[in-house]
């Protein structure tokens, strides 16, 4: 028989464990949204992470593109610097009818800025005109099978320039460097990348091809001006014959505003192997005449005959059929485009080298080797595409 106090017991104890068991149940309860909200806190900022890492790397892609954008941009802003700062030296020594530093219309400046040959090959070319139509810069991947087959004979006839002068008259100019005097043309369709180079590539748009006067194509010297950094190009091959190397070769015409003559040019060339790292800075000028860059017009003085370029004075005046003009031509004989002189006879240049074949006869004197030899004269160690030794 169960007693009030034992009826009291019960219930209490019955009813503490009631407490017991919903605060138990509560806690569970609890505990598991407290898991899960935690899972999901733990999911979302894993979320977040991945977020923030595809975030980082598109960052890092577009930082690297960027920079990589940048960078171009820098170098042609750089290149542009540099050629406004060489444009105002040739804009001096041209005004001042100067052949530059050396006295042979050229000078070095440091390495190659090379751009704009990632998507060219061996053997490729470019050329453009600018926005007023004039030659622009020309660009190659040069090749030793290339200069190799121009030898021996000229691959195509020079091209007319824009712009190329109504007038080019016959002119005396004498050479501070050599104490010489070239007596010819005052202008010459010069070659951006020249045929000895290049080949019949050469002759393929009038954009490799500027006015360039006759100091400018091949200095006082025969191996100045344009033909020196030809020449530079022309050694390589020569110092690695058959080679599978490739020589990028670049040439910017520079104008002083809008006018159509170039007052000089920017060559840069750069073998594959590093070998060849250069800039050749050409001067466009003539020593003692004063060139209107817009039409070509000029103050050339008068053609006059000094007695070592006899031949040169008569012989350039092809439509006066003299004595003196049929003695000099006389002993030559055409051959194409060249004129090759008969035996034991040679053309001598205005500076002191005498050829076999020239391109040009009136602008060499024609006499015996021996009497070359005698006069000092040497034979010249290489040709170039006006003569041959």
């Amino acid at each position: 028989m169960i007693t009030k106090q034992h009826h009291r017991s019960l219930v209490k104890t019955l009813t503490v464990l009631g407490a017991f068991l919903l605060v138990g149940g509560g806690l569970t309860g609890c505990g598991s949204d407290a898991s899960t909200k935690t899972s999901e806190d733990n999911q979302s900022q894993s979320s977040s992470v991945v977020k923030h890492s595809h975030h980082k790397s598109n960052a890092s892609s577009s930082s690297q593109a960027a920079s990589s954008q940048s960078s171009s941009s820098t170098a042609k802003r750089q290149s542009q610097s540099s050629d406004a700062a060489i444009l105002k030296r040739l804009v001096s020594y041209t005004d001042n009818e100067s052949a530059g530093p050396n006295q042979n219309y050229y000078w070095s400046n440091g390495h190659a800025r090379i751009t704009g040959f990632s998507g060219m090959h061996a053997g490729s070319y470019h050329f453009a005109g600018d926005s007023l139509g004039r030659s622009a810069t020309a660009k190659a991947v040069l090749t030793y099978s290339e200069y190799k087959s121009s030898q021996g004979s000229r691959q195509g006839d020079p091209l007319e320039p824009p712009a190329w002068p109504a007038s080019n008259p016959i002119v005396a100019i004498s050479f501070s460097l050599t104490g010489r005097t070239y007596h010819g043309y005052l202008y010459n369709r010069s070659h951006s990348i020249a045929d000895s180079l290049l080949g019949w590539k050469s002759y393929t748009s009038a954009y490799n091809f500027t006015t360039g006067t006759r100091p400018q194509n091949v200095g006082a010297d025969q191996d100045g001006g344009m033909r020196y950094a030809e020449e530079m190009a022309e050694g390589y091959w020569e110092d690695h014959p058959n080679t599978s190397h490739t020589i990028d070769y670049e040439t910017t015409p520079l104008y002083e505003g809008s006018e159509d003559i170039p007052r000089g040019s920017v060559v840069d060339i750069k073998s594959s192997d590093g070998v060849l790292n250069s800039e050749i800075v050409v001067i466009n000028s003539v020593e003692g005449i004063k060139i209107n860059y817009n039409s070509g017009t000029s103050n050339a003085k008068t053609y006059e005959t000094s007695s070592r370029a006899a031949y040169s004075s008569s012989a350039t005046r092809s439509s006066t059929t003299t004595s003196n003009t049929q003695h000099s031509t006389a002993g030559g004989t055409k051959q194409g485009q060249w004129t090759v002189a008969g035996n034991g006879m040679v053309y001598v240049s205005d500076s002191n080298k005498y050829y076999t074949k020239v391109t040009n006869p009136q602008n060499y004197q024609y006499m015996s080797r021996s009497k070359a030899i005698a006069a000092g004269d040497t034979q010249a160690s290489r040709g170039n595409e006006y003569a041959r030794p």
